[in-house]
């Protein structure tokens, strides 16, 4: 086992090449940060764009669900059996709760981090005490790499990475610094499980921390899913040969491709939400509230009880409000057991074709 050194690295980290292409990723994820301001309501990214990272990150960790079975969960809990969509919507509450947790102190510390893990895995085992730990090849079984098993020295490094976490005055750039701090905590690996999604949840909450987003909207796990040969080729290039520059290259793309995507996908629903509310002021103009139409695009499934609390109005009005959107073809009623559901189908196709690409 090659042994773990603390931060920060004895390397150069901002190479000529890495600071190259720097420019073009902070310019992305500005006009990504820019986009998102535009959206009116911030749950509306929150409850989609935040599944959609959920989802896709707890697909690495071969935890695969759809996103009909996440959307019917918000709904209602008692008529999901799927494992695999309860630990989605896990992550994406660790997510919630880290960004909250984030906001409000503008720190992130090993004590919101053991906060996102539990949440994660439903308990509070908190860092390995055990030695065991070792990753390997799904496919041969060979142990690839090693983690560090003594718990003071793997309390060491946590302290180490905690601070260097929360070191606003070492001057490198932020988004290489979310590089190391990736890779320093998958390698310290601190917990018996969670650790990838913990790992990710860190990266989207760090760029928070810096002021290089507003809401942790930006989903790197898709790019992961494309790139995963090289996500852990480089990450133990990085332990046996010290390529720090390729790792490096490989987030800031991953930052790049991830927010030009996001750009799309946020004109996409700003898109259809103009075209709902020019639908619904045209076909059903005493029906419409910005917060209807806050509330049907925050929800992609919604439900009675849904719009009831978010406008303030009575069970009647609201079945009455949802009855006027199905009739002009906005919202599909479905039913699980003997609940009614109402699906915005349009935005549902939005997020399941944003997975395919």
């Amino acid at each position: 086992m090659n042994e773990l050194n603390l931060l920060p690295p004895n390397t150069e980290l901002e190479t000529k090449k890495v600071l190259k292409k720097l420019s073009s990723v902070h310019r992305f994820l500005a006009e990504f940060k820019g986009a998102v301001k535009t959206i009116p309501n911030e749950e509306i990214l929150l409850n989609t764009l935040a599944l959609q990272e959920a989802k896709d990150s707890s697909e690495i960790e071969n935890i695969i669900t759809t996103h009909d079975e996440l959307f019917k969960e918000d709904l209602y809990l008692q008529y999901i059996k799927n494992s695999s969509a309860k630990e989605v919507q896990n992550y994406r509450e660790a997510l919630k709760i880290g960004f909250y947790l984030v906001k409000n102190s503008e720190m992130l510390t090993l004590k919101y981090i053991l906060q996102i893990q539990e949440r994660i895995e439903q308990n509070n085992a908190g860092f390995r005490k055990l030695p065991g730990t070792q990753l390997k090849n799904l496919q041969t079984g060979k142990v690839i790499y090693t983690p560090p098993q003594n718990p003071i020295i793997i309390n060491k490094l946590l302290d180490n990475l905690e601070t260097y976490i929360n070191n606003i005055d070492d001057e490198i750039d932020p988004i290489v610094k979310m590089a190391v701090i990736h890779f320093q905590f998958e390698s310290i690996h601190p917990f018996y499980d969670g650790n990838g999604r913990t790992g990710r949840i860190i990266n989207i909450l760090y760029l928070v921390l810096n002021k290089l987003l507003d809401l942790p909207v930006l989903y790197f796990s898709r790019y992961i899913i494309n790139n995963k040969a090289d996500y852990y080729r480089l990450l133990q290039e990085v332990r046996t040969k010290n390529n720090w520059e390729e790792w490096i290259m490989y987030n800031l793309n991953a930052v790049e491709t991830t927010a030009k995507q996001g750009i799309k996908t946020v004109n996409q629903i700003n898109k259809l939400m103009l075209e709902f509310e020019q639908i619904i002021k045209e076909k059903k103009p005493k029906i419409y509230s910005k917060d209807l139409l806050e509330n049907i695009f925050k929800h992609p499934y919604t439900k009675i009880e849904f719009m009831m609390n978010d406008l303030n109005i009575t069970k009647p009005t609201a079945i009455k409000y949802l009855k006027e959107l199905i009739s002009i073809g906005l919202m599909k009623k479905e039913t699980i057991g003997r609940n009614a559901y109402y699906l915005n189908k349009q935005l549902y196709d939005l997020f399941a074709n944003v997975s395919k690409k």
